[in-house]
């Protein structure tokens, strides 16, 4: 089990590296001097004076050699300074953002792992009934939705006709801090988060049920006399859950980019719309240092999946 820990992450390690390396090389390759982000368009600076600041911002070098002083200051923890907020230094600028963003993530994933396994359990059971039939057109409907349209359709729908939710934030403005009001917030947005990562799981464990309803040792234990309560969730489900554990960790991936949409439509103030911000204005040194915390947190999330995988199927370990 150890040896298979440190094959994955070690492997996890090189995906970083990588990462790294790609976010560095779209950013320095995207059209546009980076330079011209420093610069105010009030203040005229000579060519000298335009020199000088590319000198002390080291983009003189090769870009190797400005990935390799990117990366080793980026280890010791110095993702540089904001462009747009001057002085505020980049790493706890992205820490900050980072709890809001697993609040709503985790609350979205939540609901559709629960909400995503109930439905398929139900939908195998009954199988062609009008339940399966009702649940799989939903789910449908779920993966099909691009997240953009269920998030400005839930935002009209329950904020603006219904008014059953706030229209944005994560907290009333003006307000003390509480915990109910944080959850008045939270609902919609993770609900319309886990639309379509509840409709995939919800297949995926449809399909896997059924398959393993038609085993063997399902029905000798139905011959057994076991009720049939319990040949579902004692024997079926928790065999038939081992491929929805590997589609679970792979949907956190897909939650981010879901989650930054969300952030900017909801104006919740988490990672998603900090890296919204920065595009817009060109902040290079926030959208390298989350993007990069972010990929790193998805690696992460990963990995700990393949070692739960490993856990509950002891065959993965020789793979």
């Amino acid at each position: 089990m150890l040896s298979f820990i440190a094959r994955r992450s070690a492997a996890g390690l090189l995906m970083v590296l990588a990462l790294s390396v790609l976010i560095f090389l779209l950013l320095r390759l995207a059209p546009g001097d980076p330079i011209d982000a420093y610069i105010n368009p009030s203040v005229p600076l000579s060519p000298q004076d335009l020199e000088a600041l590319r000198l002390r911002l080291g983009l003189d070098q090769p870009l190797p050699i400005q990935y390799l002083g990117w990366l080793r200051a980026a280890l010791s923890g110095d993702f540089g300074y904001s462009i747009q907020r001057s002085g505020v230094a980049v790493l706890p600028l992205v820490l900050g953002r980072v709890g809001p963003t697993l609040l709503l993530m985790g609350t979205g994933l939540a609901i559709a792992i629960v909400v995503g396994i109930a439905g398929g359990i139900v939908s195998a059971v009954r199988r062609n009934a009008w339940p399966d039939i009702s649940l799989s057109v939903l789910s449908f409907v779920g993966i099909s939705s691009p997240a953009f349209l269920t998030a400005l359709l839930g935002l009209y729908f329950f904020s603006v006709l219904l008014r059953w939710a706030p229209s944005g934030g994560m907290q009333t403005p003006g307000t003390p801090f509480s915990l109910f009001d944080v959850l008045t917030h939270l609902i919609l947005p993770a609900c319309l988060l886990s639309i379509g990562h509840a409709a995939m799981i919800m297949r995926y464990m449809r399909s896997s049920l059924l398959e393993v309803l038609g085993q063997d040792y399902v029905r000798t234990a139905r011959a057994k006399g076991v009720r049939e309560f319990w040949v579902i969730m004692k024997h079926a489900t928790r065999n038939a859950l081992l491929p929805v554990i590997t589609l679970i960790g792979s949907t956190i991936g897909i939650a981010v980019g879901g989650a930054i949409f969300l952030e900017s439509v909801f104006n919740w103030p988490g990672m998603g719309l900090l890296l919204v911000n920065a595009v817009g204005t060109r902040d290079y040194p926030v959208i390298m240092g989350a993007t990069l915390v972010v990929g790193a947190c998805v690696i992460l999330v990963n990995l700990l999946t393949d070692i739960a995988y490993a856990f509950v199927d002891p065959r993965v370990r020789v793979s």
